[in-house]
């Protein structure tokens, strides 16, 4: 960071009436981190970067290369709206770098980063814009429950949805924060809602997504509610998703867009959906990282378990939406709010861009309801099922050069360790459904 820069921002931090700055990063399994420091650190922390123990962080470091350095990034300072201006606390993204100011291999922003300096090499830019659901539940006795705050349904209004000022707050507060917010209404499900934001460049996204998800819950909390952007927290209803809508650019033009091709899409857009679609069975390891997600992706809830794509259909893995010109995009529809968007849109532009420099051709577009065709019908048609669960997700991933080489040897062995342990101790609890099963009856 130049003399410049820092002098700029340690005058805009004391104009601002700052008192405590939160240097926040995000570990591998997508939670947001933090190290508050007063004010008084502030020179040091934007010049030299402050000191943390990486052996705490799941997937970071061995206790004997623990010394690890938060690298503020000065684009990321915000101020957090709903603490008192009087005694104000900002906020940065930070880089997690090793003691000598190296890059940490195991740092999600990091990997992000290094996928998209690799499409730029071919002159692209990759640009994401997420919907992220999400459910505010009551609070009993201070503890989450899944009790519904409202009975309200899809686009309800008031007074039907009674958490629709928790939302505008919600809104109000990103906003405050630099969040361009597009639109905000009731989900599907009860107490389900989504909040969407304007699209930008992967990297900055993820920031925001990271963002996103820490206000939502900071702001429900205020209101005595949970927020739970958990993928299926409750059986027999829609679970939360985080469909992600991303595009190439190429000249400050976009790349996926081409007035004269069928259906006015490039035939850059044509290999990448080609790639992310042979290599969605990995991407959906980091894009559905936990146990629950699964529960998410099966028949009849809205949510895809097919590889396959069309311009219309909802209920493929990858849809077309209908806007053209600089609006063309590709939307990634398997995603849940539980993953780490660093990994997940490294993963994604990855696989995008392995089918653009390979010219990977998509199959045949399914323009009919796949949750209505037989098994049979969809052999016949080519297409194939997500995983089934995390431990056949992962086997995917570590088939996959492509994803694996794109999120490092570091990174996978982590989520081969985070995996086998939740996989094993998924695999051995007794669960409610079996004691309501099998207890009384053997």
């Amino acid at each position: 960071m130049s003399p410049d820069t820092v002098s700029t921002l340690l005058k805009k931090i004391e104009q601002d009436n700052v008192r405590f700055l939160r240097l926040q990063f995000t570990d591998l399994l997508g939670m947001p981190k933090n190290v508050a420091i007063p004010v008084s650190q502030a020179e040091k922390a934007l010049t030299d970067g402050i000191g943390f123990d990486g052996s705490s962080i799941e997937g970071f470091a061995r206790i004997e290369e623990s010394d690890m350095l938060l690298k503020p990034d000065p684009s990321t300072y915000t101020i957090l709206p709903w603490r008192s201006q009087a005694k104000a606390v900002a906020r940065f993204v930070c880089d997690v770098t090793g003691p000598g100011g190296q890059p940490f291999e195991g740092d999600p922003r990091y990997i992000l980063r290094k996928v998209a300096e690799d499409a730029r090499k071919d002159g692209y830019t990759f640009n994401t814009g997420p919907e992220l659901e999400f459910f505010l539940f009551r609070m009993v006795d201070g503890r989450p429950t899944t009790a519904f705050q409202d009975v309200g349904g899809y686009f309800d209004l008031a007074p039907t949805d009674l958490a629709e000022n928790v939302r505008s707050d919600i809104v109000l507060a990103l906003e405050a924060m630099g969040f361009e917010i597009e639109a905000s209404h009731h989900e599907v499900a009860e107490s389900q809602h989504e909040i969407d934001f304007k699209y930008s460049d992967a990297l900055t996204t993820a920031d925001r997504v990271m963002t996103f998800k820490f206000a939502v819950k900071t702001l429900a909390l205020m209101n005595n509610l949970h927020a739970s952007f958990m993928a299926k927290p409750i059986y027999g209803i829609c679970g939360s998703g985080m469909h992600v809508n991303c595009s190439l650019a190429k000249d400050g033009k976009n790349a996926f867009y081409d007035p004269d091709g069928w259906q006015q899409l490039s035939e850059t857009c044509m290999h990448f959906i080609g790639g992310v679609l042979s290599h969605a069975k990995a991407i959906t390891r980091v894009a559905n990282p936990t146990i629950n997600s699964y529960k998410r992706l099966v028949p009849g809830f809205e949510a895809p378990c097919y590889i396959t794509w069309s311009t219309s259909n909802r209920s493929t893995q990858v849809r077309i939406p209908a806007p053209r010109g600089n609006s063309t995009r590709v939307e990634f529809r398997s995603p849940d709010p539980t993953c780490n968007p660093y990994l997940t849109f490294a993963a994604l532009l990855a696989a995008g861009m392995d089918g653009v420099r390979n010219r990977i051709e998509p199959p045949a577009s399914t323009n009919a309801n796949i949750f209505h065709m037989t098994p049979a019908e969809r052999q016949r048609a080519g297409i194939e099922t997500l995983p089934a669960d995390l431990a056949e997700a992962h086997q995917a991933l570590l088939a996959d050069d492509v994803v694996c080489r794109a999120l490092g040897s570091h990174v996978v062995d982590a989520l081969s360790s985070i995996a086998e342990l939740e996989w094993d101790s998924f695999r051995t609890a007794v669960h409610p459904w079996e004691l309501d099963r099998y207890l009384a009856t053997y």
